[in-house]
């Protein structure tokens, strides 16, 4: 701009001011909007859930005044994949995430098929949502873990507390040997620290609406706590071993702190709970659900999900939901705009009025890898898998062989009985579908280890 008037210039300057001045009272009307994500709880873990295996005052108490979604999935069976579509509201294959780490998990004798590779952390050209809550003017803070790259900086956050690529922490208590958060007092608990400084932190500054990533690391594993805990639940719980009495203390721990959280929020606060896939098996509870974390059936999938803002009706919520749905309903929540080429997931919020109505959809896994099973259980969790589930009919086609389980998850929630057999024209509809979308989305597909393609398209 070439300015030759010093009226000209007077005149810039005062727009510019009018315009930040602008921008700067639109974000100050705007939501504190707060994401928390709890690793590796089980569906049925927290109190308020059907068959609630814990205690969870806090938890309940969230639940109690906001919309409790009974059907609600995540879109991997574990961590990185699911936390990835969270973030960016895209497919896996869009975002490029399918799994943790490496496809090749496993013997390679026992692998049938090669996995395509897998992105392991997101790409500078992901968009993130805290990249859009920083743009909307929101200051965005994140805390615990990230595991989608090194630096949660990276994309799009203003402040980290303790996060990096790692999957899970070396000790729940200092010294935690976490390069991005410092020892504190020997014996430190790591979840009570990561929210005394979210607490420091946040009330720090309160000039703009905030946005909050709240992920302790807990309850993933390795399963700690002090011994006075222990004895303690197993004092309650005779025959309580120590390894699930210390994932009840880390569960206890962590509604404590969610507690805490919560007691120095807003009312208008737009809060989201939720965990990040299946519930670790043989530790947590899935409830009546098949399998546990790193399997594609009910129980390494469903997860707990709360949304509670101002207004809205409390209750349960029975429709299919993944939490890819969770950015374009704080971008709505938040009246944040976003080109809807960019994203897949639908906004929550006519589920959350008295009268909304939501547009019926399928929804679609994709997991192209191999997870190898621990124990007894045989050499797999996982072998590449895709799903589909459309209203209540699920149905799972297993890339090794062809082969097609279809559950009716109304009757058989458990998924007990595949009746593929019984329903084929139900089968072979899916099948297209989901043969259709991989087609959409480019999935990248494994091959056979002579190097041709599998029999799914």
């Amino acid at each position: 701009m070439n300015l030759r008037s010093p009226w000209l210039v007077v005149l810039a300057v005062a727009s510019i001011a009018m315009a930040s001045m602008a921008d700067t009272t639109n974000s100050a009307s705007k939501p504190d909007v707060v994401v928390i994500i709890i690793d590796d709880m089980g569906w049925a873990d927290p109190g308020f859930m059907p068959g609630g295996a814990h205690e969870t005052p806090h938890m309940d108490a969230l639940a109690a005044r906001g919309k409790v979604f009974t059907q609600a999935c995540s879109d991997g069976p574990n961590c990185a994949p699911s936390r990835a579509t969270l973030m960016t509201g895209q497919w896996s294959p869009r975002h490029g995430i399918t799994t943790v780490g490496t496809p090749t998990r496993g013997k390679a004798e026992n692998r049938k098929l090669k996995p395509p590779p897998n992105g392991k952390y997101l790409t500078d050209d992901a968009v993130t949502l805290a990249e859009r809550m920083k743009e909307a003017g929101y200051r965005t803070v994140h805390v615990g873990k990230w595991h989608l790259g090194d630096d949660p900086l990276d994309q799009g956050f203003d402040h980290n507390i303790g996060g990096n690529r790692a999957g899970h922490p070396k000790s729940y208590f200092s010294p935690y040997r976490n390069a991005d958060l410092p020892d504190g007092p020997e014996g430190e608990s790591l979840t009570d620290r990561l929210t005394d400084e979210t607490l420091a932190l946040v009330e720090s500054d309160q000039d703009q609406p905030l946005f909050l990533y709240f992920s302790p690391y807990a309850v993933h594993s390795p399963f700690q706590a002090t011994p006075e805990e222990v004895a303690a639940l197993q004092a309650a719980t005779p025959g309580l071993n120590k390894r699930a009495a210390s994932y009840a203390a880390m569960m206890q721990r962590t509604d404590r702190n969610i507690g805490r959280l919560m007691e120095r929020m807003d009312d208008d606060t737009i809060i989201i709970f939720c965990s990040d896939n299946g519930g670790s098996g043989g530790v947590s509870s899935n409830g009546d659900l098949r399998g546990a974390k790193g399997m594609l059936y009910e129980g390494g999938i469903r997860v707990p999900l709360v949304i509670t803002m101002p207004g809205i009706e409390s209750g349960t919520c029975e429709v299919p939901v993944t939490l890819m749905d969770v950015v374009p309903t704080i971008l709505e929540l938040a009246d944040i705009d976003h080109p809807s080429n960019e994203l897949d997931g639908h906004s929550l919020v006519p589920l959350l009025e008295n009268n909304g109505t939501f547009k019926k959809r399928s929804l679609f896994w994709h997991f192209p890898a191999y997870l190898e099973a621990g124990g007894k259980a045989g050499p797999w969790r996982t072998t590449p898998v895709g799903v589909v589930r459309e209203g209540d009919w699920k149905l799972l086609e297993f890339f090794e062989d062809g082969r097609v389980e279809l559950y009716d998850l109304r009757t058989d929630p458990g998924e007990t009985k595949n009746v593929a057999a019984d329903h084929p024209e139900t089968r072979n509809r899916l099948l297209k579908q989901m043969q259709q979308w991989r087609k959409d989305v480019q999935a990248p597909m494994p091959v056979s280890i002579a190097g041709s393609p599998t029999n799914s398209p």
